[in-house]
C-alpha cells in the first residue's frame, strides 16, 4: 500500500525529551478532556479562559490564565471554541502571529460555511500558523480512554513544520496521524465526522432492497399460492422459514458483489492495455466498499446458522415427523435408508460448516486490530485466495441443497422457480469469469498490465 512521504516522515518519533508547552484556549468539555490527556503524555499545559478562576473540572496540574497571557507561554495554542466566538483572536493577533493554531472545530451540517473553519480562523488571524487537526477525536472517548475506534486523527495545515509539532502531539497521545495535505482539506476533515457510515450506506442500501424483493418472492411462491391453490394457510412461514431463506441468499449474493468487481475492473484492464486509466466512479465506488458489504453477507450468514439451529424446536417440524412416524405405523411400513440422500444431505452440511468456517475467518482478517498484524501478502492470500474459496463453497452447498429439484415442475409455482436459484445467478457468473481469467493466455498479460506493463501507452492518462 503506497504512502506518501508526509505519513512516511509522521512516523519518525520525536527524539527530544523536552516537552513544549501547550495552550489551550477553552475549558469547554472537549478542551478539559485534551489537556488531562496531554498532560498524561508529559506535556504542560497552560489553559487560556475569560475567568482565571480554577475549578475542581480543570486538570490540578494545568494553569488558568488570561488568553493574552496563556499565548505567551507556548507555541503551540489549541482552539477548542466553536467558530461563532473566534473574534476574540482579533486583538490578539500580535502575540498569535507565528504561533501554531490548531482548529479542533466542527459544525452541526455538513458545508455549513463557504469556507471551513480552519481557513476562517487563518484569515482572522493571518500572520499564525493554521492546523487542522483533533475533529474526528471526541471528548468522551478522550475521557473515558476508548479510543480504538477512533485512533486516526487527520491533520492538515500549509505550514509541513507547524504539522509535524502538532503531529508529535498525537503520537504522543497513543495516536495515529494522518496528514492529509494543505489547508485545503480542511473542509473534507470537518465534514467527515457529520457523515453517517458513509463506506455502509451502499451496502445497507442495498441489503434491504434484496430483502424486501426476496421476502415478497418468497412470500407469494410460499403462502399465497398455497393459499389459493391448496387451501392451506403457512402465514407462520413468516416467522422462522421465509427468513431462513432470505439470509443464505442475501449472504452468498453479497459475497458474490464482494468479488465482482475485481473480475469486472480485470477485464476493464485486459480491454485497456494498462492499469493507468481510472476506472469509472461506480466501479471506484463499489471497489472501496467491499470491506462493509462482505461483513453485511457475513451477518445474513450467521443469521441463517441462527434460524437453522432452531429448526428442530419448531412446532410445524414437530407435526410433520410425528404425522410421519405414525402414519408409517397405521400402514405397517418401513421406510428404508436412502443412501444417495443420506450423502448429498451430509455433503450440502459439511460444505456449508466449511464455507461459514472460511466466512468468520475472512471476517477477522479484516478487523483492523487483526489485519495490522500480517503484511499484504498474507492479508490478501486470505482476502482473495481463501475468499474465492469460500465463494466456491457457499455455491457448491447450494447447488447440493437444490439437488435435482431444479429440473422438477412442482418446484416452479406461477412459473417463478425457487428463491435459491436466484441466488446462484451472481455467483456462477463469477466464478466462470474468474475460471476463464485464470487461463495463461490472459493471467499472464493481465499480470504484465499490473506490474506496469502497457499495450497502449498513448491510451493512458
Amino acid at each position: 500500500m503506497s504512502k506518501s512521504s508526509s505519513n512516511i516522515m509522521a512516523l519518525a518519533p520525536n527524539t527530544s525529551n523536552k516537552r513544549e508547552t501547550v495552550c489551550i484556549f477553552g475549558t469547554g468539555d472537549f478542551g478539559r478532556a485534551l489537556g488531562h490527556k496531554i498532560i498524561q503524555s508529559g506535556y504542560p499545559v497552560v489553559f487560556g479562559s475569560r475567568s482565571t478562576q480554577t475549578s475542581n473540572l480543570i486538570p490540578k496540574d494545568a494553569e488558568v490564565l488570561s488568553h493574552a497571557e496563556a499565548a505567551q507561554k507556548a507555541a503551540i495554542i489549541i482552539i477548542a471554541i466553536q467558530r461563532q466566538h473566534y473574534n476574540f483572536l482579533t486583538p490578539l493577533a500580535e502575540i498569535l502571529h507565528g504561533k501554531v493554531l490548531v482548529d479542533v472545530s466542527n459544525n452541526l451540517k455538513i458545508n455549513q460555511y463557504p469556507e471551513s473553519n480552519a481557513q476562517y480562523l487563518a484569515q482572522l488571524v493571518p500572520g499564525a500558523k493554521v492546523v487542522k487537526a483533533f475533529n474526528t477525536v471526541s471528548a468522551w472517548a478522550l475521557q473515558s480512554g476508548t479510543l480504538d475506534a477512533s485512533r486516526q486523527v487527520f491533520v492538515c495545515g500549509d505550514d509541513m513544520e507547524a504539522k509535524q509539532m502538532v503531529m508529535d502531539i498525537v503520537r504522543a497521545l497513543g495516536l495515529t496521524p494522518l496528514d492529509k495535505g494543505s489547508l485545503l482539506a480542511a473542509q473534507e476533515i470537518e465534514n467527515y465526522p457529520l457523515q453517517l457510515f458513509p463506506m455502509w450506506k451502499f451496502p445497507i442500501l442495498l441489503s434491504l432492497g434484496l430483502t424486501a424483493f426476496f421476502f415478497f418472492y418468497c412470500l407469494t411462491r410460499d403462502v399465497i399460492y398455497s393459499y389459493v391453490y391448496e387451501n392451506k394457510d403457512f402465514s407462520f412461514f413468516i416467522a422462522i422459514s421465509i427468513p431462513n431463506r432470505i439470509c443464505p441468499i442475501l449472504a452468498l449474493t453479497l459475497l458474490a458483489l464482494v468479488y465482482l468487481p475485481g473480475v469486472l475492473a480485470a477485464i476493464i484492464q485486459l480491454y485497456r492495455g494498462t492499469k493507468y486509466h481510472r476506472f469509472p466512479d461506480w466501479l471506484d465506488k463499489w471497489m472501496l466498499c467491499r470491506k462493509q458489504l462482505g461483513l453485511v453477507a457475513l451477518a445474513f450468514a450467521s443469521l441463517h446458522v441462527l434460524y437453522t439451529l432452531v429448526i428442530p424446536i419448531r412446532s410445524f417440524v414437530r407435526w410433520r415427523i410425528s404425522s410421519r412416524i405414525l402414519s408409517q405405523a397405521l400402514n405397517n411400513e418401513t421406510e428404508p435408508l436412502n443412501t444417495t440422500n443420506a450423502w448429498l444431505s451430509d455433503s450440502y452440511l459439511a460444505l456449508g460448516i466449511l464455507g461459514f468456517f472460511l466466512f468468520v475467518l475472512l471476517g477477522i482478517t479484516s478487523l483492523p486490530s487483526v489485519s495490522n498484524n500480517v503484511n499484504w501478502r498474507e492479508f490478501r492470500f486470505v482476502q482473495s485466495k481463501l475468499g474465492y474459496l469460500t465463494l466456491v463453497l457457499c455455491t457448491t452447498h447450494t447447488l447440493v441443497y437444490g439437488g435435482n429439484r431444479f429440473l422438477s415442475p412442482s418446484s416452479y409455482r406461477w412459473y417463478l422457480p425457487n428463491a435459491y436459484m436466484l441466488s446462484l445467478i451472481v455467483p456462477c457468473i463469477v466464478l466462470v469469469v474468474k475460471f476463464v481469467l485464470i487461463f495463461p493466455c490472459l493471467d499472464k498479460p493481465l499480470t504484465r498490465i499490473r506490474q506496469g506493463w502497457e499495450r497502449n501507452p498513448q491510451y493512458s492518462e
